[in-house]
């Protein structure tokens, strides 16, 4: 029976946009999984099980049949054999994978295959999302660990942003921020931009789409594409009651920890030109999708589609998205708030 893709989707980059089953209560630990070991039937339906959701899922088919093609080989051959920790052979199978064709979220793992910090319910990290906001000096300063799918963290952050509109200069600070989903930038970037703007173009693969990552939203405009995919840009609506911000200087602060959905806005920023991207050239992981139950006990991240500039086709898998200003991450706060000064110096 082909096993159905967990309902929630996610981003560790995603976009950025990243799926996950979050069940009501916590869920077995990996150590908890990896206790029995491995019998080649649990081998043979795993690897099987990957080889078919790949070839039906992954962003680009061509790679997908590769990735599909290796495994059913290494599968008769004997190459797990001698595999028997289920750890070690999440780890050779993903190895396996990115050798064929390397990608930042491809991953096999042992559990239900969520990010830690995309958890929601029991077992869920305290703070996820919104990390800090408040005022250094006249600048807002707003730091997150990650965008989650989470309406509550999404109105803080623009709330913070309404409260202190008389702010000279906003600071987003996305060094620790591994992605997740559209929802918090939806809800800042509206007091940020003065005019509508196309972010980015996102291409879903056709036959992954009916279970992509949610993109009813309004900033989510469905455009003409080949029949192999499914196309959509990510634009901007400005506010039109609080409009104090839209004007004054943006500072995006990066670092190499800086994945998927957080890759995603700085690469809307340095396209619009809306704000300038303080730190160091961020992760690569370029490729957004969602999470598939592979048997019993393990899980894999599989990327559906791709994010990329609209003027050049380009994303940044792989290679990440370069900064303005390039300095080491731990001085880009320091930076982006001399800018700020000498922005609002008369």
């Amino acid at each position: 029976m082909r096993p159905s893709p967990l309902p929630r989707w996610l981003g560790r980059i995603a976009l950025f946009l990243l799926a996950s089953a979050l069940s009501a209560q916590a869920p077995p630990t990996e150590a908890d999984l990896a206790v029995k070991p491995l019998g080649a039937e649990e081998r043979r339906q795993v690897i099987t099980e990957l080889a078919r959701e790949l070839e039906a899922r992954f962003v680009f088919p061509e790679v997908a049949r590769a990735y599909a093609e290796m495994l059913r080989r290494k599968l008769t051959e004997g190459t797990y054999e001698r595999l028997t920790d289920p750890r070690e052979f999440a780890r050779q199978l993903t190895d396996d994978l990115q050798a064929v064709s390397p990608d930042r979220h491809l991953r096999v793992s042992v559990g239900d295959g969520v990010p830690p910090g995309m958890r929601r319910g029991p077992g869920a990290p305290a703070g996820a999302g919104l990390e800090e906001a408040r005022m250094l000096g006249r600048v807002a300063y707003l730091r997150f660990n990650l965008f989650p799918d989470s309406e509550e963290v999404a109105a803080r952050a623009r709330q913070f942003l309404l409260d202190h509109a008389d702010a000279t200069a906003v600071i987003l600070d996305s060094r620790t921020n591994r992605g997740g989903t559209a929802r918090v930038m939806d809800a800042i970037l509206p007091l940020l931009y003065a005019e509508q703007r196309e972010l980015v173009r996102m291409d879903t693969r056709a036959a992954a789409a009916a279970g992509a990552p949610p993109m009813d939203a309004p900033s989510m405009v469905l455009r003409p594409s080949p029949p192999e995919i499914v196309r959509r840009d990510h634009v901007v609506i400005p506010d039109q009651q609080e409009r104090r911000l839209q004007k004054v200087p943006v500072f995006y602060l990066t670092s190499k920890r800086t994945g998927s959905a957080a890759e995603h806005l700085a690469l809307a920023f340095k396209r619009t030109g809306r704000a300038t991207l303080i730190g160091e050239t961020t992760g690569g992981a370029g490729h957004y999708g969602g999470v598939t139950r592979l048997g019993e006990r393990f899980a894999v991240f599989i990327p559906i589609g791709r994010t990329y500039y609209v003027d050049t086709n380009r994303g940044w898998e792989g290679t990440g998205v370069v900064p303005d200003v390039a300095v080491p991450a731990e001085q880009a706060l320091e930076e982006a708030l001399r800018r700020a000064g000498a922005a609002a110096a008369p």
